[in-house]
């Protein structure tokens, strides 16, 4: 089925099924979804355990493949991509974060936080690494190693990683998982105003706090879109996670 580009979705998933195992014993993660990520907004997908939420994300972000259906970023169905060009894709135009951090324990601070540009050999915008650097207060700690850094710390390099580049759309899969309330609400501050300023962000989480940050959520079950919810406040991601059992 031939699909037209939306200009305003920065990336979109199109009737996306990814099933695992086959015959009884299959399981639908993804049974059909569509949905879009507008440019220039912060969206939260929310979901229980087994819902389908990751998945949509690593599909999106090209990190995993689909069993049927489309992906697009932007105009680029990622279906059409060989190896090397989704690699490059996500490498030029993407940003993630992950809970895990995922930094090189034998580069500094700085050096993990310019890999991605490194590896795509361009040189970074000097007062933007600056002011993302400053944002994440990490300006007295670029000279350090990881094992040097605290939890909080390192994950503040993995936010600063992802946004210094000025991808196109950053994933970040459950951000503040690992962070206290102080430091997560720091993070998802600077994320909001990242957006603000007109980055995109598309954000896996189960804290109704950090889905407050967004514009837009996304509420899967079973695979499925259940529902969305534009701009979101605490009370409301609570009692929507009540109804729906999410």
């Amino acid at each position: 089925m031939s699909v037209a580009p939306t200009p305003q979705a920065a990336a979109r998933a199109v009737d996306a099924v990814k099933t695992y195992g086959t015959g009884s014993a299959a399981v639908h993660a993804l049974a059909g979804i569509s949905v879009e990520f507008p440019v220039g907004r912060f969206t939260a997908i929310m979901g229980p355990s087994g819902s389908g939420k990751s998945t949509l994300m690593q599909c999106v972000a090209g990190l995993d493949s689909l069993t049927s259906g489309s992906v697009f970023v932007g105009d680029i169905d990622l279906a059409r991509l060989d190896a090397t060009r989704l690699t490059l894709l996500r490498r030029e135009r993407l940003g993630f974060i992950f809970q895990q951090y995922n930094l090189i324990p034998t580069l500094s601070a700085e050096e993990n936080i310019l890999l991605p540009l490194t590896l795509a050999r361009r040189k970074p915008d000097r007062a933007w690494f600056a002011e993302v650097v400053a944002a994440v207060d990490l300006s007295d700690r670029l000279g350090n190693l990881p094992s040097q850094l605290s939890g909080g710390q390192q994950q503040r390099v993995a936010v600063a990683r992802a946004l210094v580049p000025r991808p196109e759309i950053v994933f970040a899969d459950e951000p503040t998982g690992a962070l206290d309330s102080a430091t997560g609400a720091e993070m998802l501050g600077f994320m909001r105003s990242a957006v603000d300023g007109g980055q995109t962000i598309v954000m896996v989480t189960h804290d109704p706090h950090a889905a407050a940050y967004a514009d837009d959520i996304v509420f899967l079950a079973d695979g499925q879109v259940i529902d969305r919810m534009a701009d979101p406040t605490v009370d409301r991601v609570l009692d929507r996670m009540k109804q729906f059992d999410v």
